[in-house]
């Protein structure tokens, strides 16, 4: 009977599973399908397979959307709001987890607030801000500015990682001679490495994928993000959808790529920011 009962409970989990990755693959596979076709079939059957493969749809998604430069641009300004949001997160999160704070409600609320908050309420300021100091067209300031927005979400996950690690470790450090500087970058910072690799790989998405901002302070045509040049692709009257699609799988296939090979620890890094604090 047992037997049985465990038989029935691996189907029923497999064909969920199986269930969960088709949903999940279906709109990958249906743009890869459609990346390969005419503009004139797409539109007549999406679904069917092409009759005629079109690779030229990639060279000229390639070359109307700038993507030499405007994919350089988009991988610069990741990188750059990775880098200062991992950085100025961790250090905000070790203190936050070990030093007491009496206002550490409000604090909470604030990072909440700002997390949950729209960037439409902050544009227009932004914009006039940035206009008057001459930092439109700027990919730093634009990556300050993606680092405000996403770091409040950092802080939150990475100080659970810094709440699990014993504070004993610290404390024979600090025994052995060493400074809290180098208690943070060479003892803490190794062991909640899964928690940062997390929120690289989130904050990556979210800038390499965000168009508000990027459309509003990045406006000459040398400066566009590739997300925003693709958007630029779709015609007022009419759209070569095979070109169109070739260039979303083109702006897609470095994040899957990337996610395919850190998949192990990202998934061991969401799971290990689930401890509570």
């Amino acid at each position: 009977m047992r037997l049985v009962e465990s038989r029935t409970t691996l189907i029923l989990t497999y064909l969920v599973l199986g269930f969960a990755a088709f949903i999940a693959l279906f709109p990958i596979a249906l743009l890869v399908l459609n990346a390969l076709k005419p503009a004139a079939q797409i539109v007549q059957n999406p679904l069917a397979l092409p009759q005629v493969i079109r690779w030229d749809n990639f060279a000229r998604a390639w070359k109307d959307a700038k993507f030499n430069q405007t994919l350089v641009n988009s991988a610069t300004l990741t990188g750059l709001t990775i880098l200062l949001v991992c950085s100025t997160a961790s250090l905000t999160a070790y203190v936050l987890a070990r030093r007491k704070i009496k206002s550490w409600k409000i604090v909470t609320f604030y990072l909440l607030a700002t997390t949950t908050a729209p960037i439409q309420l902050f544009l227009f300021p932004l914009y006039f801000g940035f206009a008057k100091l001459g930092l439109i067209n700027n990919v730093f300031a634009v990556s300050l500015v993606y680092t405000a927005l996403y770091s409040p979400f950092a802080v939150m996950l990475l100080r659970t990682y810094f709440l699990a690690v014993p504070k004993e470790l610290e404390e024979a450090a600090i025994v052995d001679g060493a400074t809290h500087w180098q208690v943070f970058t060479q003892v803490m910072l190794p062991i909640v490495s899964p928690g940062i690799l997390t929120v690289a790989l989130i904050i990556g998405l979210y800038s390499w994928n965000e168009f508000l901002i990027a459309t509003t302070f990045l406006q000459k045509a040398d400066k566009l993000t590739a997300v925003v040049s693709f958007f630029l692709l779709s015609g007022q009257y009419s759209s070569d959808w095979g070109e169109i699609m070739a260039a979303a799988l083109i702006i897609v296939l470095p994040v899957v790529v990337l996610f395919v090979l850190l998949q192990r620890r990202f998934i061991e890094g969401m799971a290990g920011g689930s401890v509570k604090g």
